[in-house]
């Protein structure tokens, strides 16, 4: 006879509730393995920074020097010396050549020989005037003879002033035997030599001296920039800042002013034309040279930037990845004032504080969780982003 194994009721009650909670478990595990985590993507964040922003207009210009001057001769001579070398630094009045001042030194010293005769025979007349005056009173010379002698004191003074007047013009082109600097600047290619015969009508002249202190830029805006140019002129009172850059703006080459507004704008490109003058102490901007002018029309307070990075193209505009609280991302449409020395500012559609999108767009969709890069990861991040960029 079999004997029956009686449980308990209390024990079999605590193993139904353990292998009950064994399922819930494994059940639980494996709805985790069956739903794993949303991707997450990489990116590069930066927060919406708010400063005072320099509000710049934008053109392209190229350097003149402020006074380019010809060095030609006034007289014909030939040159007997030069006094300077090719890209040297003058002065005004400095001698940079010699004519031959001997013929125009001989004129000199004929005309000085005419006045001191004159003058002599002048002595003589009016002494002989003098005593035939005195005859005349005491009535032994008739008033025929003196009158005479009157008139030959005059065309001997009359001759004097003509003796004088020589010697001045003769001095005159004596001192034209001395080419000399106009202006301080720099000299360039010499375009004569030594010995060769000069003259005025050499249109190229000896050489041409260039003023480099204080320098000039003439630049061009859109006529539509007018309005605002006149508005902050009128409301600052003060010479505008004009800020001249390399022609791929990694350099600043100086710093100038304003000095002038065209009065037309030129009607084949639509634009105005600037004037503006530098010290150019450096030597940095020169006379032909192409550069990136900048003027500084107002200043924005409070203004909101992010890298420029930030700034996407779309169909419908700019846009910008904001990053939220929960690490997803959204976009943004914003509104771009200028994008200067690799900082956008924003007119609208960003608050100050705010965390966007550097770098990593393209793996983006509104409300993909994202992770954040810094250092050295960040800056790999960027390369990479960089080389499966689309060519434009």
């Amino acid at each position: 006879m079999k004997k029956k194994i009686v449980v308990p009721a209390g024990l079999l009650a605590a193993a139904l509730v353990a292998g009950g909670l064994y399922f819930t478990h494994v059940h639980a595990l494996q709805k985790v393995d069956a739903e794993p985590a949303p991707p997450t993507a990489p990116i590069v964040a930066g927060t919406v920074a708010q400063h005072e922003v320099p509000i710049y207009l934008t053109g392209v210009g190229t350097v003149i020097a402020y006074n380019t001057d010809v060095v030609r001769a006034q007289i014909q001579g030939q040159i007997i010396s030069i006094n300077f070398t090719e890209g040297q630094t003058v002065h005004a009045g400095d001698l940079l050549a010699q004519i031959d001042p001997r013929p125009y030194q001989a004129l000199v010293d004929q005309y000085t020989g005419n006045l001191e005769r004159d003058q002599a025979q002048l002595k003589n007349a009016q002494a002989n005037l003098a005593r035939y005056t005195n005859l005349g009173d005491k009535g032994y010379a008739t008033p025929q003879l003196v009158e005479t002698q009157q008139a030959q004191v005059g065309e001997l003074q009359a001759a004097i002033k003509t003796d004088n007047a020589l010697i001045d013009a003769a001095k005159v082109q004596l001192s034209y035997t001395r080419l000399t600097s106009p202006i301080d600047g720099v000299v360039g290619i010499r375009q004569i030599d030594v010995g060769n015969i000069i003259s005025p009508s050499n249109t190229n002249g000896l050489v041409v001296v260039t003023q480099l202190h204080p320098i000039s830029l003439i630049f061009t805006l859109p006529e539509t920039s007018l309005p605002l140019i006149q508005q902050q002129q009128e409301k600052t009172k003060k010479p505008f800042t004009v800020f001249a850059y390399n022609q791929d703006n990694t350099m600043l080459l100086d710093q100038g002013q304003l000095g002038l507004v065209n009065n037309e704008i030129l009607q084949t490109t639509g634009s105005i034309q600037l004037k503006a003058n530098f010290d150019n102490k450096a030597n940095k901007l020169w006379p032909g040279e192409l550069v990136n002018a900048r003027l500084l029309v107002d200043t924005r307070h409070n203004g909101l930037t992010v890298p420029a990075g930030v700034v996407q193209q779309g169909a419908k505009g700019p846009y910008a990845y904001v990053v939220n609280p929960d690490n997803t991302v959204a976009i943004r449409p914003i509104k771009v004032a200028q994008i200067s020395d690799g900082q956008a500012l924003i007119d609208s559609g960003l608050s100050a504080n705010e965390q966007v999108v550097v770098d990593g767009q393209y793996k983006l969709q509104p409300g993909t969780h994202v992770t954040f890069l810094h250092g050295q990861a960040a800056q790999e991040a960027a390369a990479q982003q960089a080389l499966q960029a689309p060519i434009p």
